[in-house]
């Protein structure tokens, strides 16, 4: 834990939990977007294309998948691939339940994994050494058990810029998204199958969802933009 989160913590601790408390409770609980997780478009050659994480990749802010990550991304990639997809994503996963949801998964091979995964870790008491060690476990677990050549990584999210979030606790929470993503940079170059992808999912007005947290049909639509040209980059020969 750096010094200024640890001073952060003895001099805000009992206003930041308070916020965190009432932001919870006051905050809207969007659903899932709805629509189907699995399925197969496009023609060309074939790619097999696995996005895991939390309620941003289930679509959260989102009506229907197609609005959403899942939809965006394998509409990108049809038009260049026949493209084999699955979404594996629940609205308040961390990154151990992520780990245990892969564990309980039947192993089948993936060419790609969008890996969206890092808030509800940020939100909660996880520092991040260990929240580094869960992230090396994911990408292991893709490679080793599902075979996948090539791991999206997402970075989490500027929460300093969340409208959701009151001061002072929108300031320490992006702190430590700031934090963890300068380590998960460290990590995602010394992995040959992993790419961290350089979006910014900044939250610009009218573009996040009404609750102020989650991502919106727009910026979904960037990031998978952003996605896509990544993956069809890697596998451009295949």
């Amino acid at each position: 834990m750096s010094h200024t989160e640890t001073l952060a913590k003895l001099l805000l601790g009992p206003l930041l939990l308070l916020q965190g408390l009432h932001t919870r409770r006051v905050t809207p609980k969007l659903p899932e977007a709805e629509g189907e997780r699995r399925g197969e478009a496009g023609d060309g050659a074939s790619l097999r294309v696995l996005i895991v994480g939390d309620s941003a990749a289930a679509g959260v802010g989102a009506l229907t998948q197609d609005q959403a990550l899942s939809g965006r991304l394998v509409k990108r990639l049809a038009e260049r691939h026949r493209v084999s997809w699955q979404l594996w994503a629940r609205s308040g996963l961390d990154s151990q339940a992520l780990l245990d949801l892969l564990e309980q998964q039947v192993a089948e091979p993936f060419d790609v994994a969008l890996l969206s995964i890092g808030v509800n870790d940020v939100t909660g008491t996880l520092a991040v050494d260990p929240w580094i060690d869960r992230q090396q476990r994911l990408m292991k677990l893709l490679c080793d058990k599902f075979a996948v050549k090539l791991i999206l990584v997402s970075p989490v999210p500027p929460m300093h810029l969340f409208p959701a979030l009151p001061q002072p606790l929108r300031w320490f929470l992006g702190f430590r998204a700031r934090r963890f993503n300068t380590r998960l940079a460290d990590l995602t170059t010394r992995l040959e199958q992993c790419t961290l992808l350089n979006i910014s999912l900044a939250p610009e007005a009218g573009l996040m969802a009404s609750d102020g947290f989650h991502p919106g049909p727009k910026i979904y639509s960037q990031w998978a933009d952003d996605a896509a040209r990544v993956i069809d980059q890697r596998f451009a020969q295949q």
